[in-house]
């Protein structure tokens, strides 16, 4: 039996919640307390006051936090099971917090139990079966570190501060996808702990049912307490991050487009990012290249057009990963939205620029600190280095291109004007996409890690829904997820 000393010396007391402008009693929350007496030594809860509350409930994105009656900290499987069993049994809602990179609010915090699996972060790598396991509560930059060392990595996220868990059952596109696939095609095993409270290893051969539904899944089968991932052989890699003015945006557009078109190195890549900030459109350039020194004439176009910044070099994996400004905006209000495309031609990009520059002047009104989309070509062959079905995506005969749209603002007042935004925006830039030829994107999948929150399940897994909601019924007859945020089969 478990209650945390600081629990019990502040049961009775008055306790500041997280968040709030002005200070609000609250007695502490019976399932709280009865988690606290159940778990094991290895766990704690806190609650509002606590240092680690407020750790525990923070998000990348402000507007992803919620006030919570108190944050669990497990430290087993045993014990995230014994949490599962009571939040089931009482029926309280709960969230599940890896890394706190989501972007949509709701999806990884609540108003009731706030679980934090920070204490879930070895990154412990077997060379004999060339393999790692990984804890759900680590950031990429983390588990790149820890490998450096072993000369290998991972297929991974490409910028910094972006948490595992989510990236990982959400699908993952990385700067090695073009070589191995999504992040998902190299799990070789989940330990997940089920709604039922029982606690399984995942892979192909045990269930694959299952192994299916939480490649792209998300958290509708349990919560995943162990990755299993595939490594490969790492050396240094060039690459970074330029920084480019207004007047030089067509130059980036027209590099970009030849990039899409002609660049068939897997191990070549780019992140063409069009921003608009301080009144003015600017580009945010990432250069990836899977060795120390790329070949000539792959980034020539790209490195010749004048910058405001540049910081390119040979570096360890991990350096370029914490080249990328991805954290400017943390503690931001942020929403994410998606388009997919197969082609990123000088027509789309057009298009781009042009929401661009719409949205950031419409926004910027609205507090509006950062408005911004991704381009993010790869080779049309990602989806084909694993034959086997996944949850996501349901079809892999197109190479969809993700295209990211982020918006970071400052005043809650205005949060539905940017999810508004970010809505037509992508209806924008999809029906351009078929204006441009692209017809085969009709009934495509959206990639659903970038998807804003109130996407149809239909838009992001097609013809496999009936499935997934088929095996979630199967393995969580009693609906306990259904009492956690995110996209519910």
């Amino acid at each position: 039996m478990r209650q945390t000393t600081w629990a019990i010396a502040f049961a009775s007391y008055p306790l500041v919640a997280f968040g709030l402008s002005t200070l609000e009693k609250r007695t502490l929350d019976p399932v709280c307390v009865q988690i606290a007496g159940a778990i094991s030594s290895a766990s704690d809860v806190y609650y509002a006051g606590h240092p680690l509350y407020a750790k525990g409930v923070s998000h990348w994105a402000s507007s992803s936090s919620q006030v919570s009656n108190c944050v669990v900290e497990p430290g087993t499987a045993a014990d995230v099971s014994v949490i599962l069993g009571i939040l089931g049994s009482t029926q309280t809602p709960f969230a599940v917090k890896g890394g706190g990179h989501a972007s949509n609010p709701g999806f990884s915090s609540t108003t009731g139990v706030h679980i934090s699996m920070y204490r879930f972060s070895d990154v412990i790598y077997d060379a004999p079966s060339q393999t790692v396991q990984i804890g759900p509560g680590l950031i990429w930059d983390d588990v790149y570190a820890a490998l450096e060392p072993h000369n290998v990595n991972v297929v991974g996220g490409r910028v910094t501060g972006v948490g595992v868990a989510g990236f990982i059952l959400g699908g993952g596109y990385s700067w090695k996808t073009n070589q191995y696939g999504l992040t998902i095609d190299t799990v070789t095993a989940f330990e997940l702990v089920k709604p039922s409270g029982s606690i399984v290893t995942v892979t192909q051969a045990s269930d694959p049912n299952l192994f299916f539904g939480l490649k792209g899944g998300f958290n509708n089968f349990g919560i995943v307490t162990k990755f299993t991932l595939k490594t490969f052989p790492q050396t240094q890699v060039w690459g970074g991050l330029i920084t480019i003015t207004a007047p030089h945006i067509d130059d980036v557009s027209a590099a970009t487009a030849a990039f899409s078109a002609n660049v068939q190195d897997p191990k070549a890549g780019i992140i063409t990012t069009y921003n608009f900030l301080l009144g003015s459109p600017g580009i945010s350039q990432l250069l990836f290249y899977d060795g120390p020194t790329p070949p000539l004439g792959i980034f020539d176009d790209f490195l010749a057009i004048p910058y405001l910044t540049k910081d390119i070099s040979t570096r360890s994996f991990v350096s370029l990963v914490q080249s990328s400004p991805a954290n400017a905006t943390s503690g931001q209000r942020g929403v994410f939205n998606a388009v997919s495309v197969l082609d990123f031609s000088p027509t789309i990009l057009d298009a781009v620029l042009n929401e661009t520059i719409f949205w950031g002047t419409q926004l910027s009104l609205k507090t509006g600190g950062f408005i911004s989309y991704d381009v993010e070509p790869f080779l049309p062959s990602i989806y084909s280095h694993n034959l086997a079905p996944t949850a996501f995506p349901p079809v892999r005969s197109l190479g969809l291109l993700p295209l990211n749209i982020y918006y970071a603002w400052t005043s809650s007042l205005f949060d539905a004007d940017f999810h508004d935004a970010a809505r037509q925006s992508a209806a924008q830039l999809y029906n351009a996409a078929l204006a441009d030829g692209q017809s085969s994107l009709v009934g495509s999948p959206i990639y659903p890690n970038y998807a804003i929150f109130d996407t149809p399940l239909t838009n992001m897994y097609g013809s496999n829904l009936p499935t997934l909601q088929a095996l979630k019924a199967t393995v969580d007859p009693s609906n306990v997820m259904s009492l956690a945020g995110g996209f519910k089969f």
